[in-house]
């Protein structure tokens, strides 16, 4: 079978445009007729290897021994030509000749229903796609709130809406909850929704720089812009703490110009989940059989990797001496910028009057109330933000939070103040200052 690479694929788009339709199918024929990053190749000779050893009790270097018998080799080679041939001469051709079939495929947008499976793969496979110049890498772009690419002039307050793992742009509302957007648009306060689309299989720092140059760009081109409003769920949240770290170190204008932060659900110090993966890859791998378990569970993207203790540095991640990572967190602090006002949000699957020692280490299901509300024993972790710009909702798990009402209403409350609440914000920020200054004296 020869080899092909996508740049010699007979139809191939690479840009920073949203796929369209053609993009889809042409991506998808390239994924089922290229290695899968070797994922595919190591899994078949990880079972091939574990049945061996389970099974026949072959010791490891018996194992090691055995699959290079030209016999063996062949059995192993037969399996994965057989799963290659299968997508490289039926499945890539026919969707090649659907593109043929249809060319206004190539003009037409993504359905709801495909852009969330690209999103998915994203989530999953995004490094892996991006790194192949696959058509289905999503670049990062912005949406206004009727789902069109943003082109027009802005001016006034914007507020920048950005979503979670595998999740989209059309994710901020459902048919029962109109969401966030709508209670902000009902304040008329001249606000302006835009929502980022992204790879969220890319590491979150990368995320972040990405984000920090558009809302740079975004600043450039619409001079009339007021201030920035950032919102995000989920891993959204740590990519938009990355991009002011980012912002900030590069001393870009759009930074002095964000005036509120709201984290939904983000796991500011790690997902629960991701790190229980990690410690049943770690320790059911010790076991013959179960090994190939470590092997299935390891196919999964850098920015699930990043959730393990929700890195959003570069220097987190790229000194790793493997793509795994490791099992300390060994992050670098990344502060809140002191002129923002920012707010946690965390859900819980516990009741409020009814406790339960397990759903508070679950919390939303997938991440804890203490990794929600930025909380660490240790000091230099501790992301410092006053009681009163955090809120736990009781009975909401983790895909309700970025739509639910009761949220909606309280980040109103948080942008739009009443005087006395108004009043003891002042003070708030006149004694950070004030701690501020006397710093520097001291120093």
């Amino acid at each position: 079978m020869p080899s092909l690479t996508p740049l010699h694929e007979t139809y191939c788009k690479w840009d920073r445009s949203p796929p369209s339709q053609a993009d889809v199918l042409e991506g998808l024929a390239q994924l089922v007729s290229t290695r899968l990053g070797g994922v595919v190749h190591d899994l078949i000779q990880a079972i091939q290897r574990e049945i061996l050893l389970s099974i026949f009790g072959v010791n490891r270097q018996k194992s090691r021994y055995y699959q290079k018998i030209p016999s063996i080799e062949k059995l192993y080679q037969f399996a994965y030509s057989s799963l290659q041939n299968y997508g490289y001469y039926f499945l890539a051709p026919t969707f090649r000749k659907i593109i043929e079939r249809f060319p206004n495929l190539h003009d037409k947008p993504l359905t709801p229903g495909m852009t969330f499976l690209v999103s998915a793969l994203n989530g999953v496979l995004g490094d892996y796609l991006l790194a192949h110049q696959n058509p289905l890498a999503l670049s990062p772009v912005l949406y206004d709130h009727y789902g069109e690419l943003q082109q027009g002039d802005l001016a006034g307050r914007i507020v920048i809406f950005v979503h979670g793992l595998c999740m989209t742009h059309l994710d901020w509302s459902n048919s029962k909850n109109p969401g966030i957007p709508e209670k902000l648009l009902a304040q008329r306060d001249n606000n302006t929704m835009l929502y980022l689309h992204y790879n969220t299989g890319r590491r979150i720092s990368a995320n972040g720089r990405s984000l920090s140059n558009i809302l740079d760009n975004l600043i450039k081109r619409n001079p009339r812009i007021t201030s920035i409003d950032l919102i995000g769920h989920s891993m959204g949240g740590l990519v938009a703490r990355s991009a002011l770290f980012y912002g900030k170190q590069n001393m870009q204008q759009w930074f002095h110009m964000v005036e509120n932060l709201v984290c939904l659900g983000s796991p500011h110090h790690g997902a629960v989940l991701e790190r229980f993966g990690f410690a049943l890859q770690d320790q059911v791998g010790r076991f013959p059989i179960f090994n190939i378990i470590s092997h299935i569970v390891n196919i999964r993207s850098n920015g699930i990797l990043d959730l393990r203790y929700g890195s959003v540095r570069d220097d987190d991640w790229e000194h790793n001496d493997a793509r795994i990572g490791q099992v300390d967190d060994n992050r670098k602090p990344a502060p809140l910028p002191s002129h923002i006002n920012t707010f946690f949000v965390a859900g819980t699957l516990e009741f409020e009057n009814k406790k339960n020692r397990t759903l508070k280490v679950i919390g939303d299901y997938l991440v804890s109330i203490k990794s929600a509300l930025g909380e660490h024993p240790n000091p230099r972790f501790q992301l410092k933000v006053p009681d009163s710009h955090k809120a736990i909702f009781y009975g909401l798990n983790h895909f309700e939070i970025q739509y639910h009402l009761s949220v909606a209403d309280q980040i109103v409350k948080w942008f739009y103040p009443r005087h006395e609440d108004l009043a003891e914000e002042q003070i708030r920020k006149y004694l950070i200052k004030l701690e501020s200054m006397q710093g520097i004296a001291e120093t």
